[in-house]
């Protein structure tokens, strides 16, 4: 078998059936991602390879540093086609590490380069890329369009204005582009000059001053109400792990009232405030409809070294040793007990706690809404093939695979969208896998109908929002929108 073949990942005949003749047509719905709305809105194009490939990508600033890279080729000032050198020089050396899956996908699917990167074909590449990124349809919109994106959700804080937004819904781009809204700085009451910075920009957006708890949540309120009036549906939050600690109105007013003075609080100061808003924005999600997303488990900034060298978001990176199950049984039982439980869909990063997740969602559902509680896709270090599996293996033996909403990229890069492809082979093999050995029904139609639903059935009902063929203007047939000038400030 080939590399890479049009049979990648597919090990049995019915899985190929099902890949190519169901999943490969299916659109994408990415709901969760990180791509910028300035350059979704400007219609960004790129200079080179290495500043669409390299540039933001965590994944391969790791394993260009355990490849002895130095920094200055990695996030430094070094020519950008000396950092393709580096990566080129690296990737032989990923064999079994996903990214030399997703690189040579995102070759193949992307620029149509069907060989593997290594120092001998790095200058074949370099070129045949960068030819590639100078053609007119090359662009923000023209990569939404060439994956058939039908809706991408980004992640935005609510002090962020959301000016990028309207001008995109305003566009005749035909792929829908929601903000998420993503509070997680009004937690910083341990660090109130960062707090202060943050609420000043707050205070801006929202037009009205920040002095007591009341003005904060009346302005968070009002910023959920402007992400849900600019297409808005979903709510995250990056947190260690939930917090689980109870606190009234007037002490979460005390703690704020300290923080507002300039005064660090305790640390059970700051998880009973923390747990005041989580709760609080549970309400907002649920009066509206929307779905609140809990990213739990991540150890961020773990080198305090790097971090003070180079800020955060560096890939300086891990996976948390915390334990998650009482705390977030403690929040999620708070919030039905007020009757505000909204859609919610929980990531992991720790694979230890697979089946505690998947199982605890079983707890929580209410015949409200199917799936209403989600076990959700493999996340940053778990979303490879491995851990791909086990997240489906644990979510099939504890719930209802036939409800779930499917993958994501969680990327910041716009050529990160054959990730979705990589999901779909995984699931086809397993199911075809598993028909084919009597372990699921020998019945093509009903394993196709499941497909089609964790694929882009499933989320497009899930999140709320008119995804359909319509409402996107079909998107295949606006390739022509796609700007051929460069965009302003390129």
């Amino acid at each position: 078998m080939a590399y890479l073949d049009e049979n990648f990942l597919l090990h049995s005949p019915t899985a190929c059936r099902l890949f190519h003749e169901v999943a490969k047509a299916q659109p994408i719905i990415d709901y969760h991602c990180h791509l910028s709305p300035r350059e979704i809105a400007r219609n960004q194009r790129w200079d080179n390879l290495a500043e669409i490939w390299l540039g933001g990508d965590h994944y391969k600033w790791r394993v260009l540093r355990a490849n002895g890279v130095a920094e200055d080729l990695i996030t430094g000032t070094s020519a950008p086609r000396e950092k393709f050198q580096a990566w080129a020089e690296t990737v032989p050396r990923t064999l079994r590490n996903p990214l030399h899956h997703w690189t040579h996908l995102e070759l193949q699917r992307c620029f149509g380069i069907n060989l593997l990167l290594s120092p001998d074909t790095a200058d074949e590449i370099w070129e045949r890329a960068n030819d590639k990124l100078a053609a007119p349809d090359f662009c923000a919109h023209g990569l939404l369009h060439q994956f058939e994106v039908r809706m991408v959700g980004t992640t935005d804080d609510p002090a962020d204005p959301l000016d990028d937004h309207h001008a995109i819904a305003a566009s005749s781009l035909g792929t829908r582009v929601l903000p998420t809204f993503r509070p997680d700085k009004v937690f910083l009451v341990d660090q109130p000059a960062l707090l202060a910075t943050w609420l000043e920009q707050l205070e801006a957006v929202s037009d009205m001053t920040i002095i007591h708890l009341s003005d904060l949540l009346e302005s968070l309120q009002k910023r959920h109400d402007d992400f849900h009036a600019a297409g808005g549906r979903l709510s995250d939050h990056g947190l260690p792990r939930c917090p689980a600690l109870d606190c009234s109105d007037a002490e979460a007013s005390l703690i704020f009232d300290k923080a507002r003075a300039g005064r660090a609080v305790t640390a059970d100061e700051k998880e009973q405030f923390s747990f005041y808003l989580m709760v609080f924005f549970g309400q907002l999600d649920a009066a509206r409809g929307w779905t609140k997303q809990l990213h739990l488990g991540a150890c961020r900034n773990a080198n305090t070294l790097m971090h003070g060298r180079l800020g955060p978001d560096r890939g300086y990176d891990t996976i948390g040793d915390l334990r998650q199950g009482e705390a977030l049984v403690r929040y999620l039982d708070a919030l039905v007990s007020q009757g505000a439980l909204p859609k919610m869909v929980l990531y992991n990063l720790n694979p230890a706690d697979n089946y505690l997740f998947a199982a605890l969602t079983g707890a929580f559902q209410d015949g409200s809404v199917a799936g209403k509680i989600q076990y959700g896709s493999g996340w940053w270090f778990l979303d490879q093939k491995h851990g791909m599996e086990l997240q489906l293996d644990a979510l099939s033996a504890t719930g209802l695979l036939s409800r779930f909403v499917g993958m994501l990229t969680d990327s910041r890069s716009f050529l990160s969208f054959p990730r979705h492809e990589y999901f779909r082979r995984i699931l086809c093999n397993l199911l075809g896998t598993e028909a084919e050995r009597g372990e699921l029904p020998d019945d093509f139609e009903a394993l196709a109908g499941l497909v089609r639903a964790v694929c882009f059935e499933n989320a497009r009902d899930y999140f709320g929002t008119d995804l359909s063929p319509a409402a996107s203007a079909d998107i295949r047939a606006r390739k022509e929108i796609c700007c051929a000038k460069p965009a302003p400030g390129r």
